[in-house]
């Protein structure tokens, strides 16, 4: 990192695990998440929002419990886990869009399984990614955006009259552009070029890693939707900072490689990253961009999303 940015502590608002621990395992201990929280802070970061993915109602809502219990019961893990993000599991099923996430989890939205897994948050629960064409007439789209929550479209394939419903209703982000879609999709009517003609009403996130997305496509992604409507995430599994080998999330296997690709275990498709944020922000800087820049995508950026001041 450059002298400008030594002095800068990061936001990550999408962490599933982090330094060996699963957030999403149903054996994550609190003192897991104390080791979990040391190591965040050793590479840089100030906040993050823990991440639980799709599974059964009833194992995200003991994920979650866990996660209130944690910072409960230790002061340096409520400082770091600053939040929750509930990502799934109102998301489009079909292969491709699912990504990572069991698809026989993925659910349409509905008030009441929304609201179970809210109240296993215990009030935690700063951002919610669903599918906006999985949400009949924007119900929990409009619910929670009136209660303060972010709501985020993700592993998803709306058109665009359905994101622009969305974004009347409340949507005002995307979790991490240019994945949760296929490798193979129309080459101009697709989700990307949409959320990119609407991102003056969203903010954007993209996983900057070089493997999700190659770096000379993340560039040009930031510079048409402006970087003041842009950030980046590690998208961070067990595996983080921890080098190529076998990791789990939410019960899967990971295998990350040596270029710290994180594949399933039949390498079909790619499981969050094995990325820290120092890592992403080395990348940034050969992007050539300047400390302004990257600290706005690392920073200033995500606490504005949330409706933080940095």
């Amino acid at each position: 990192m450059t002298n400008d940015l030594n002095q800068t502590r990061f936001v990550d608002l999408q962490v599933n695990g982090y330094g060996g621990i699963d957030f999403n395992s149903d054996n994550v201990t609190a003192d897991d998440f104390r080791v979990a929280c040391s190591s965040l802070v050793k590479d840089g970061i100030e906040c993050v929002l823990a991440t639980i993915i799709t599974d059964s109602l009833p194992a995200m809502e003991r994920r979650l419990s866990a996660i209130v219990h944690a910072r409960d019961a230790d002061g340096d893990v409520r400082r770091v886990l600053t939040g929750i993000h509930i990502e799934g599991p109102f998301l489009n099923e079909t292969a491709g869009y699912i990504g990572a996430h069991p698809h026989e989890h993925a659910l349409p939205a509905s008030d009441d399984a929304m609201q179970r897994l809210l109240d296993a948050a215990g009030g935690l629960t700063r951002i919610v990614t669903l599918a906006p064409e999985r949400d009949e007439k924007q119900r929990v789209t409009r619910k929670l955006s009136d209660s303060g929550i972010v709501v985020s479209a993700g592993h998803c394939n709306p058109t665009l009259d359905e994101l622009d419903a969305a974004i009347d209703a409340g949507l005002s982000m995307f979790t991490h552009l240019g994945n949760g879609c296929p490798l193979q999709q129309h080459r101009h009517d697709n989700i990307v070029q949409r959320v990119l003609s609407r991102s003056s009403n969203l903010m954007i996130g993209f996983i900057a890693d070089g493997v999700h997305v190659p770096l000379f496509a993340l560039q040009n992604y930031i510079k048409c939707a402006g970087f003041d409507r842009c950030f980046v995430v590690t998208d961070a599994i067990s595996a983080a900072g921890q080098g190529p080998g076998e990791y789990q999330l939410a019960g899967q296997t990971v295998v990350v490689d040596e270029q710290l690709a994180t594949w399933t275990a039949d390498k079909s498709h790619l499981v969050g990253s094995a990325s820290t944020m120092p890592h992403l922000v080395a990348n940034l800087q050969s992007m050539q961009f300047d400390s302004i820049q990257i600290e706005a995508l690392t920073r200033t950026n995500p606490l504005k999303a949330i409706g933080q001041a940095p």
